[in-house]
């Protein structure tokens, strides 16, 4: 089934998106104090919500205080403070877009320079060559560990709703924790959540039956998943094919197609299959497999830029088309497209020979310009890749240090919210 660009798109919770194109997710690293959204986040959303899309969905937002993807990473728990994501929420809406967050958990895949915990679904860690090491070493997480997981997802949807914002989307994709539960390479459990594709989605179904049934009806609930882990004998096509079908009684409005994880990042283009390198929308061949069958809505992630193949992908029956890197440079890209015009320019490619420094250096490009749009400046295209890298570097390091004092002063509130809610 084919659908227009600037057709509205309805939803199964009765939420109803204005057009085809969302903002996808990108790790910002621009949490405040605490851990928080400030001014900067408010400033980068409120000028992406007036650039035309139909909705943004925010960069991961932590569940786990202990558990970041960075030290810049957003946390909503128990205790957090609702007012900076109230006013996270209505920057975003403000032009007219619906505004998502994305929730996350990191597992395995924290620096070994982060305080907190590493955990996976067993313990095994990310292997990347000589630079494993940056890394921590995780350990297998108790039935337990688990459950308080689940459970915090569940807390930072309600929170999330309680703010203002109109759903979630909840990241089982790119390595991260959900999504190591899903891969038979990271999942090497033999009791109820490890072995068959059932029991390794286990852990993902209980977090979208514990969310779906503690929010509104009318909030809505999306899933990011993995069209393929690109790695031999890892999560495939087929398996997400099924885990869509899983998803679909469990009331998900949305699922959003990716791939790849820190081991093989082919959501940055560079995966170790060479056809997706050389085009947009990465994604598309498995998307196009994947839609005959979906029982829900999909929309498609990666490497999309231009209106000819964004239309491309609503053509394929894709219902939803997300722009990331594009929005980065063009904040306005959406109106432009419904104008018939396009970006004025792209970022530099990163063609290193080291394809995990690459993608390194192709996230930091990215949030490079998202700080500058943050500061209420324009994006630089022309920036260097190393010079992008060294510069989020030493972001990267300051922020360390911010979270690495602020997680001790953190934990005695937050046990003792706990033990009240208890």
């Amino acid at each position: 089934m084919s659908h227009a660009l600037f057709s509205p798109l309805h939803l199964r919770s009765g939420a109803v998106l204005s057009n085809r194109i969302a903002k996808a997710a990108m790790e910002e690293g621009l949490a405040g104090t605490g851990q928080l959204p400030d001014e900067r986040l408010h400033s980068l959303y409120r000028r992406w919500g007036a650039g035309g899309a139909g909705l943004l969905i925010t960069g991961n937002v932590m569940v786990h205080t202990e558990a970041l993807t960075g030290p810049g990473g957003v946390v909503l728990d128990e205790s957090s403070p609702l007012r900076p994501f109230a006013e996270w929420a209505r920057a975003g809406q403000a032009g007219g877009a619906a505004m998502w967050m994305q929730i996350n958990h990191p597992g395995r895949q924290v620096e070994a320079s982060m305080p907190g915990v590493v955990w996976g679904p067993s313990a095994v860690g990310v292997e990347v060559g000589r630079h494993s090491r940056r890394f921590g070493r995780p350990t297998a997480m108790t039935p337990e560990q688990i459950e308080a997981t689940v459970a915090r997802f569940r807390t930072t949807a309600v929170r999330a709703e309680q703010a203002g914002f109109d759903g979630v989307e909840i990241h089982a994709a790119h390595g991260y924790l959900l999504s190591q539960f899903l891969s038979p390479l990271v999942n090497r459990r033999t009791d109820a959540w490890g072995g068959s594709l059932e029991k390794r989605a286990r852990m993902l179904l209980d977090v979208v039956r514990a969310v779906r049934t503690a929010v509104s009806p009318s909030f809505a609930v999306a899933v990011k998943l993995n069209s393929a882990d690109f790695q031999r004998g890892g999560f495939d096509v087929d398996d997400a094919r099924r885990v869509i079908a899983m998803l679909e009684p469990l009331g998900v409005d949305l699922v959003e197609l990716s791939g790849g994880s820190y081991e093989s990042p082919a959501m940055s283009g560079r995966a170790a299959d060479a056809r997706t390198r050389a085009r947009e929308a990465y994604f598309l061949d498995m998307a196009a497999d994947l839609v005959t069958t979906s029982p829900v809505p999909l929309m498609l992630t990666g490497g999309i830029a231009r209106r000819d193949t964004a239309e491309r992908v609503l053509a394929g029956g894709v219902a939803l088309i997300g722009v990331g890197t594009a929005l980065a440079v063009t904040p306005d890209l959406p109106g432009r497209w419904r104008q018939g015009r396009e970006a004025d320019g792209q970022l530099r490619p990163v063609n290193w020979s080291d394809k995990i420094l690459a993608s390194a250096a192709g996230m930091a490009l990215v949030r490079h310009q998202l700080r500058r749009m943050a500061r209420g400046q324009e994006p630089a295209v022309g920036t260097r890749p190393a010079c992008a890298l060294v510069s989020d570097q030493l972001v990267q390091r300051r922020a360390l240090r911010r979270y690495r004092s602020w997680l001790p002063t953190s934990a005695p509130r937050r046990s003792g919210a706990a033990s009240r809610a208890a």
